[in-house]
Parts: structure tokens; C-alpha cells; sequence
């Protein structure tokens, strides 16, 4: 017959229960430790891709550097993920969930499906490379996309003539300034050199151009321009004469009477990138599409541009490649009904 528990049958369980609450502390301070770094670079993350302006430019120009490569960043929410499963930390999962939503908030947008619906401009940005060795054959190929207009960087002397010669039954109209060029199926007016030349820049440096275009929608202001490279070395990211040209094109952009401008250009910055603000501020970026377009090879950046004021650059895309080290880019504008009659 089962006698009742004693003492020592209560006491045990007693105990029991305390192990068990012991090691169920000690499992969540485990998982809080190792959790700890991948946690910390998930919030680190999030705040990069959140508060990116609050970086310092005053160093190396830090804060434009990290711009150049934003959405990069968002690499980093696998590879915390992989951490987090590998060191069974719930509290790095729940970490990792900052800088994904940071991410998605930023650029989810962009990886949407283009939107339907009729559109008034199909404009083309390309810089050709002044090492293009088949100039020729790289016109026939962005013609075949069939935009209403075509805007080349790097169009040296001894290629124009290529261009020309492939371009001109598609494009009866066309202007080049310098290295730049827009050719048009659209007639040009007020066609004029524009003056983007940072301090110290010789009378030889000529990379912009504005055009006037008679659409069937009306006039529209067109920019080209092709702003000074940069570099990153020892000294940090030296991007001081482009963020000076980038200013000089955004106060011509802001002066203009026109109400549609479009600006296309190898604008070598991402719309991300402070220095570029000067544009970006007065100008809708692309809503659908990343369109990666630099280096051809292994397209890592966009600073091949589409902008647009008083209306919206749709979509943008990227062709295959031709001759140069930088993909053409496609994008379709929508001009905004207040700008119809303008």
C-alpha cells in the first residue's frame, strides 16, 4: 500500500523546482551574452541606416562615404541572423529585426514593381568612357531602347562622330558642350553651355549643357552634366570638387523658369549622398528600381542619375552593358498635372 510522502519527498521537489528556475536563469543569461555583439551591431545598423545625416562630414567626409554605400547595409541582417541562430540568442533575433525594418523603410520601396499607367518622357543617361572602343556600335545599342532622349558623358573629338552618324535618323536633334551631349527626337532651343566648374578648374573643363526640349506635353528644361570624380584614400573620401559642382548645377536648376526640368547625368554620387543635396532637394529621385550602374563589371552604385522637378522619375533600369565601365540607364517621367501647362 502507498504510504503518504514524507519530509523529505516535499523538500526534494522543493529543490527541483529551484534547479529547474536556476538553470532556466542561467540559459537566459547565456543567450543574453552571447547575443550581446550581434545585438549591438544590429542596433549600431539600424542607427546608421536611420540617422545616416547625423554622421560627421567634418573628418575625411565620413558621412558621404558612408552614403556612397548605404544600402549595403542591409547585408548585415543575414549575417546577423546566421549569428543569432548559430549562438541561439532570442535577443540578437529580436535585435536583427531593427535594421531590417530600417532597411525596408529606406529602400523597400525601390524594389517594387514598376507602376502602370501612361508616362510622357522615356529618357536615357550614359556615360559612354572616353576608352570606348566601339562608340558606334554603343549608340545603335542604347537607340534600340527607343527613349525620347539620349544624354552621353565622355564624348571625346575623335568619337562624336560615331555617335552622330549611328544616333542621327532616330535623333534629328542634338547638342554636345564640351564632353556632354543630348540628342532628341523632341526639337531643341536655348541650347547654352552651363558653367559647373569648381574653383581652380581650367577654362577647358566643360561637362554641362542645358537644352530646351518642345515635347508634345510642352517645354521641358533639360540639364546634362558629368560632375567632377571621386576618390577615397588615405585622407578619407575626397569628394570636395564635385560637392562644389553639384552646388553650382543645383543653384542653375533653381534659377530656371522652366517648371519641368530634367537632370541626367554621371552625377558620381548616389542619391543618398549629402553632397549631392544641393540636387536632390529640388529634384524627385527614381521610386522604383536601384539600377546599379557602376562599375559595369560589378555594378556596386548608382551614380549614373535620372532627377526630375514637377513631376516623377517612375522607374529607372539599367541596360547590358556596352563599351564603357559605366551600364546605360532607362527611366520613364510622369509630369505631375499642375506642370502640364507650364
Amino acid at each position: 500500500m502507498a504510504g503518504a510522502a514524507g519530509p523529505g519527498a516535499a523538500g526534494s521537489t522543493g529543490r527541483d523546482v529551484a534547479d529547474s528556475g536556476h538553470r532556466l536563469a542561467r540559459w537566459r543569461a547565456a543567450g543574453g551574452a552571447r547575443g550581446r555583439v550581434p545585438a549591438s551591431v544590429a542596433l549600431l545598423t539600424a542607427a546608421l541606416l536611420t540617422f545616416h545625416s547625423a554622421v560627421p562630414n567634418a573628418v575625411g567626409r565620413l558621412g558621404s562615404l558612408v552614403e556612397a554605400f548605404l544600402p549595403w547595409l542591409g547585408l548585415v541582417v543575414p549575417l546577423l541572423l546566421v549569428a543569432a541562430l548559430v549562438r541561439r540568442s532570442a535577443v540578437a533575433l529580436v535585435a536583427l529585426l531593427l535594421p531590417a525594418l530600417a532597411w525596408l523603410g529606406q529602400f523597400g520601396g525601390l524594389l517594387l514593381p514598376a507602376e502602370r499607367g501612361a508616362h510622357h518622357l522615356t529618357v536615357l543617361q550614359h556615360n559612354v568612357s572616353d576608352e570606348n572602343p566601339d562608340p558606334a556600335g554603343t549608340a545603335s545599342a542604347l537607340a534600340a531602347a527607343a527613349p525620347e532622349l539620349v544624354a552621353l558623358e565622355e564624348v571625346t573629338p575623335s568619337s562624336l562622330p560615331a555617335y552622330a552618324a549611328a544616333l542621327e535618323s532616330r535623333y534629328p536633334h542634338h547638342a554636345v558642350e564640351g564632353t556632354v551631349g543630348l540628342w532628341s527626337k523632341y526639337p531643341l532651343t536655348g541650347v547654352r553651355r552651363l558653367d559647373i566648374r569648381p574653383a581652380g578648374i581650367g577654362e577647358g573643363w566643360n561637362r554641362g549643357l542645358r537644352a530646351g526640349v518642345s515635347t508634345p506635353e510642352g517645354e521641358v528644361a533639360v540639364y546634362v552634366a558629368h560632375l567632377p570624380s571621386v576618390r577615397v584614400g588615405p585622407s578619407g573620401f575626397a569628394s570636395r570638387l564635385r560637392d562644389e559642382s553639384a552646388r553650382l548645377l543645383g543653384a542653375a536648376v533653381a534659377a530656371e523658369p522652366v517648371g519641368r526640368v530634367v537632370l541626367l547625368g554621371d552625377l558620381n554620387g548616389t542619391v543618398d549622398d549629402r553632397g549631392l543635396a544641393p540636387l536632390t532637394s529640388r529634384m524627385a529621385s527614381p521610386r522604383r528600381g536601384f539600377a546599379l550602374s557602376w562599375p559595369a563589371s560589378f555594378p556596386v552604385s548608382r551614380i549614373d542619375q535620372v532627377l526630375a522637378r514637377s513631376g516623377t522619375v517612375a522607374e529607372i533600369r539599367t541596360l547590358p552593358a556596352t563599351g564603357s565601365d559605366h551600364l546605360p540607364v532607362v527611366a520613364r517621367i510622369t509630369w505631375a498635372p499642375a506642370a502640364a501647362g507650364s
